[in-house]
């Protein structure tokens, strides 16, 4: 008898929707198929829809070092409320950063003791720790993670044109990816320094500071650089149509190209930047509504791959200056991806959502080789989120559950709500409450060292 039994749902697997059960043993997943045996537990999914358990490839948890801008639990917790289970968490901000081999046996056992989902943990490519790549891909790191603009942290500075080539050399003997921050350093940094030469620290001024154009750039140059050494490219929080347009040209050229956008730019625009502030501030920036339409053109045709949160979030005295250029950008929204994707991609745009379970789960599990994650099949984990398409999500300091419960996302009602969150079967989030009795766990790409 399986120890639990999802009955009734409209399972969202790789070949399309499938009224079904689904029993699972052992944290997997048993069976799938119609009137299954009961077992001792049942979950009425009768009108729901069950999709694989979010993986949230692009997320800033900060632990260890800054966990009063975010934690490893506040952050689970949330992400388990938005219908995840698992997360890759960036190599800043926390601290130390995750750089070589003491700093990740140090945020492993952080980020172990505090979370409730599932993980795995990204290194950083920075100049000097070339020689610590082989160390961390040792230790089971997903991939490098390197900023080709100012990260805004100076332990974490910017992978100049020499670090990203030798870098993407190292990562590609490893075997690992390199995701990349693609905005030109050169553009960002004159353009920031003439407009406060002008006196202009608004929020149009920022927005000038930081065009497409910088985002093109640098695309174009990682995706040569990929080319050339061979490296696995991830390019993360592509913001812009014309961004997702130069990564094809790279990938049409020869690069292993992987895309990502994340849920802000395809629910705001620059516009909104201007009515809501510093919550809405990110690197890139929102843009302009038509460069938004392209965005989604782009996903609705199957050109992005991946939707990230990338959640940095910060304490609110760093989103209080009046000069916009020193706010921390970043935005808070790991709990947010899976509603805005319903709302305003399956309802108000038709997208599939055998398309967003590939966008949420299924692409990232591929990407980042976690065979056992992002797909409803048996034998896989039994990571699982149950959604009622025709209920509201509302979004405000209630409900959130990040640590601090600021959000531009906050006063929204979105439509299709997350009724329960499986985590390797364990029932971790019900209704937005946390209901998780164990801790998540460690996981490392399949075929890495010591796989």
């Amino acid at each position: 008898m399986p120890d639990l039994l999802i009955r009734g749902g409209a399972v969202v697997t790789h070949s399309g929707l499938l009224a079904a059960d689904i029993a699972i043993e052992d944290g997997c997943i048993a069976a799938i198929g119609p009137d299954l045996p009961g077992a001792a537990n049942e979950i009425d999914a009768c009108g729901l829809v069950v999709l694989p358990g979010l993986i949230d490839v692009h997320v800033h948890f900060n632990e260890p070092g800054r966990t009063d801008w975010e934690g490893a639990r506040t952050g689970s917790h949330a992400l388990a409320a938005g219908g995840g289970t698992t997360f890759l968490d960036m190599p800043l901000n926390s601290a130390p950063c995750t750089t070589d081999a003491a700093a990740f046996d140090q945020k492993r056992a952080a980020v172990e003791a505090a979370s409730i989902a599932d993980f795995a943990l990204w290194g950083g490519l920075i100049p000097g720790n070339l020689p610590q790549m082989a160390e961390l891909a040792d230790r089971g790191v997903i991939g490098f993670k390197a900023f080709l603009c100012d990260s805004g942290l100076p332990e974490f500075p910017r992978a100049d044109d020499l670090t990203l080539f030798e870098g993407m050399q190292e990562a590609a003997r490893l075997g690992l990816p390199v995701a990349v921050h693609a905005e030109s350093d050169e553009i960002t940094q004159r353009l920031s320094a003439r407009m406060q030469a002008l006196g202009r620290h608004d929020i149009p001024a920022f927005l000038e500071s930081r065009p497409v154009i910088a985002e093109v750039e640098a695309i174009h140059r990682a995706g040569l650089l990929a080319r050339q050494t061979g490296c696995s490219l991830h390019i993360v929080h592509i913001s812009s149509g014309s961004g997702i347009a130069a990564a094809l040209e790279a990938r049409a050229s020869g690069a292993d190209i992987t895309i990502e956008t994340c849920p802000h730019y395809l629910f705001f625009s620059e516009a909104d930047l201007e009515q809501i502030g510093a919550l809405a501030k990110c690197a890139p920036p929102l843009r302009h509504r038509a460069e938004q339409d392209s965005l989604w053109a782009a996903l609705l045709r199957g050109e992005v791959g991946i939707v990230g949160s990338d959640h940095s979030p910060c304490p609110p005295e760093l989103k209080t200056f009046e000069n916009f250029f020193q706010i921390w950008g970043g935005i808070a929204g790991v709990q947010s991806t899976l509603p805005v994707l319903l709302d305003a991609g399956h309802h108000q745009r038709g997208l599939p959502l055998e398309q967003i379970a590939a966008l949420t789960a299924t692409n990232g599990a591929n990407r980042f080789r976690l065979p056992l994650k992002g797909t409803v099949t048996v034998g896989a984990d039994a990571d699982l989120t149950l959604i009622d398409l025709n209920a509201t999500t509302h979004i405000d300091d209630r409900t959130l559950l990040h640590r601090h419960r600021a959000s531009p996302y906050s006063g929204h009602s979105l439509r299709g709500a997350i009724t329960k969150t499986l985590r390797r079967g364990e029932i971790i989030c019900s209704n937005g409450a946390i209901t998780a009795r164990t801790n998540g766990r460690f996981i490392r790409p399949h075929g890495n060292r010591n796989a």
